[in-house]
């Protein structure tokens, strides 16, 4: 299911849902973040003009971008910093981050990349559609400008590929694109039952084993820009390194799938006739 919200992006409300806001009870951005630099600063900054509460799980950094949070978040009640001792992975701080929020109450969080890319003022947008759908994953769809790397969207379809034959096309959505809400409590059950999703192999996996699960799926269109490194952009992707895990990655999705084919295939004959 695709939701268009493209002409939405100028009508978007700014500034902070009202402190009485039921929302902030049940729904947080959360961000993690590894030698960020000055774009995390930024992005938070961003993300705590359309959203509070605002938690971000430092992931090992050595950038010095934690103690910069840190006396950011000495001002505002409504921005949590947690430091991790080691770098572990992004799936790993994601999971940090949602076993605390899962122990104070929160039942969704909306998970964004610090580096910038993704649109901080459709963080509203995106938890309304939660609300209105709690037991559904809102994913973003990335809509790329000229500052794409090509081999990076090449990769990209390749994997969506193979995630939409690992749902048996049940569930066709953005495998990389880490702008999301996900239900934590059901993330959380997925993701301690593994030993994997903790780095790179994060976002597709969590998709597609919601999937399995039973869960919706609901795509809205989201842009994204990439930095230059000159516009203070970086980048921890290693194509050799991280195209190795999701190959693996998807390895192992293909195999859990064929047990799974008995509960896909009533769903797929479902969804292909409406």
């Amino acid at each position: 299911m695709t939701v268009d919200i493209s002409q939405r992006l100028a009508h978007t409300a700014r500034g902070e849902p009202d402190c009485g806001s039921p929302a902030r009870q049940t729904h947080l951005v959360l961000i993690p973040s590894y030698n960020s630099g000055p774009k995390l600063i930024e992005t938070v900054k961003s993300a705590r003009q359309h959203w509070a509460p605002v938690w971000v799980v430092i992931d090992g950094s050595t950038d010095g971008s934690a103690e910069a949070l840190s006396d950011l978040a000495a001002t505002d009640p409504d921005l949590r910093v947690f430091v991790l001792p080691r770098n572990q992975g992004k799936g790993a701080a994601v999971l940090h981050g949602l076993k605390l929020a899962h122990e104070e109450g929160f039942t969704h969080a909306l998970t964004m990349d610090a580096d910038g890319q993704h649109p901080a003022p459709l963080i509203p947008t995106f938890i309304t559609q939660s609300r209105a759908n709690p037991d559904a994953l809102i994913l973003g769809l990335p809509i790329f400008d000229s500052s794409a790397p090509r081999i990076r969207v090449i990769w990209r379809k390749l994997s969506n590929w193979c995630t939409s034959l690992e749902t048996l096309w049940v569930c066709n959505f953005d495998s990389l694109f880490g702008f999301r809400v996900y239900p934590i409590g059901a993330l959380c059950r997925i993701m301690e039952a593994s030993r994997w999703m903790r780095r790179f192999d994060f976002d597709a996996e969590a998709a597609v084993r919601l999937c399995w699960s039973g869960f919706r799926l609901i795509n809205m269109p989201a842009p994204v820009r990439y930095y230059s490194a000159d516009q203070g952009g970086v980048s921890h992707f290693r194509y050799l390194r991280d195209n190795l895990l999701l190959s693996w990655m998807h390895t192992r999705l293909v195999l859990g799938f064929v047990g799974r084919l008995p509960s896909l295939l009533p769903r797929r004959v479902r969804s292909s006739r409406h």
